[in-house]
């Protein structure tokens, strides 16, 4: 009580009646929609599967918090916008997170996540990366005809001095720079790596392991890989012609190239001249860069705006006219950068701790994160309102929602706002992850 009226409150009146605001209302959440990921989470099995991939190095006897509760508050954390472990402190008293984690009592404190954490190493990555693959090919009820894998990179600001920490040119700041892998909207890699790496660092490594993880399961299927400039290298084209996989990737404009396609830019600029618009047109040539071992194709985009000649570069084994080549293929990469500013809504560039693994595992744990959110999207949420949401304005408009929760031997019962906008929406989407 005396806690209670120290952070007590006095608004202005409202109608001539005194406003006063305390917290001592109770057993009441903001997050009553965590129910919905309670239920697809049962459905995906996702965090146990987590919590599997994981070795505890904890005294058996001294253990009061499983690890399977552990990885439910934090992946149910963020989700519901809570990142921080010093946040843990307050909500491991929330009974509606206490019960979506499957626990009757008080939850992990802030100290008991932050040991979580420093035990996650090199192999606790390489499994959770397996579970990531092993969700998306699950995904699937029959073998699709053709996946597009596409590969970026972004940089993650440190702002302390962690392990891996550098200065990009790039960016212009000190930064981790992830690896990002991504199929349509399935995330399938989430690599932390050092600020001083190349865009296209291990980027055949990572291919050759997610090609040999999805021929096994689906043999005849077409892969195509997807990338901007900073992912042209020998070493990965050069693999990709070997193992029958087709490329669509940028190249940067170099004298060489902007000769080959000077003919054609020199049209563009002269219908731009007779017409006042801006054109667009499409050709290509054989090129051979003096690190490759072969001649490659590249397509050509000569293009002349009002600012002047904008030329692109597109190499590629794929047999296709060179228009469609790089409007519909090329250029549908750019739909990864709204996937990763969603891995942002997931706080994955809160990568403050100082060692490098916990580091990572805060990158795959926002990840996981949006693995529960993006299959929410894609399957209880499809034909919705909702159905092309990113993950904040989930978060916004199905997760944060007020519940009042009442809890007894027999029954957990949660009273939802009778205000919530979208009762009949939610009410939809539980019956869709119920049902399916």
């Amino acid at each position: 009580m005396t806690e209670c009226k120290q952070l007590e409150m006095v608004l202005p009146r409202v109608k001539g009646r005194e406003l006063k605001v305390d917290f001592a209302g109770g057993n009441v959440s903001s997050d009553g929609g965590l129910l919905a990921l309670k239920a697809l989470d049962r459905k995906l099995g996702l965090s146990r599967k987590v919590a599997g991939c994981l070795r505890d190095r904890r005294d058996p006897s001294r253990i009061e918090h499983s690890l399977l509760s552990l990885v439910r508050q934090r992946l149910f954390g963020i989700c519901a916008g809570w990142e921080d472990l010093n946040d843990a402190d307050h909500l491991r008293h929330d009974v509606l997170h206490q019960s979506v984690c499957g626990v009757d009592g008080e939850l992990g404190s802030a100290p008991t996540l932050c040991r979580l954490e420093n035990q996650q190493d090199h192999g606790a990555a390489v499994a959770l990366h397996r579970l990531l693959m092993d969700q998306f090919l699950d995904s699937f009820e029959r073998e699709p005809e053709e996946l597009v894998l596409d590969f970026d990179a972004t940089d993650d600001p440190v702002h302390g001095h962690q392990e891996g920490r550098f200065f990009h040119g790039y960016y212009d700041r000190y930064c981790f720079l992830p690896l990002y892998v991504f199929c349509g909207s399935q995330l399938l890699v989430a690599y932390l790596r050092p600020g001083n790496s190349g865009a296209g660092r291990h980027a055949a490594a990572i291919l050759k392991l997610l090609v040999k993880a999805i021929r096994a399961r689906f043999a005849s299927c077409r892969i195509v890989v997807r990338a901007d400039s900073g992912f042209c290298r020998d070493l990965l084209l050069s693999w990709c012609d070997r193992h029958d996989i087709g490329y669509v990737i940028g190249i940067a404009r170099n004298k060489v190239l902007e000769e080959e396609g000077e003919a054609l830019q020199q049209q563009a600029a002269a219908a731009y001249a007779q017409t006042g618009e801006a054109q667009r047109l499409f050709g290509g040539f054989e090129y051979k860069a003096g690190s490759w071992k072969w001649l490659r194709y590249v397509v050509h985009k000569a293009e002349h705006l009002p600012g002047g000649a904008n030329p692109r570069f597109v190499v590629t084994n794929l047999v296709c006219p060179e228009q469609e080549l790089y409007e519909q293929r090329y250029c549908a990469r750019g739909e990864m950068e709204n996937r990763i500013k969603e891995q942002m809504q997931l706080f994955s560039d809160r990568t403050s701790a100082h060692a490098w693994w916990p580091n990572q595992w805060r990158l795959l744990l926002s990840g996981l994160a949006y693995v529960l959110l993006e299959t929410l999207r894609r399957s209880a949420l499809k034909s919705t309102s909702l159905a092309r949401a990113q993950m904040a304005t989930i978060r916004l408009k199905l997760i944060k929602i007020g519940a009042v929760v009442t809890r007894n031997t027999r029954t957990i019962r949660v009273h939802l706002s009778s205000a919530y906008p979208l009762q009949e929406l939610f009410a939809a989407m539980l019956k869709r992850l119920q049902c399916s």
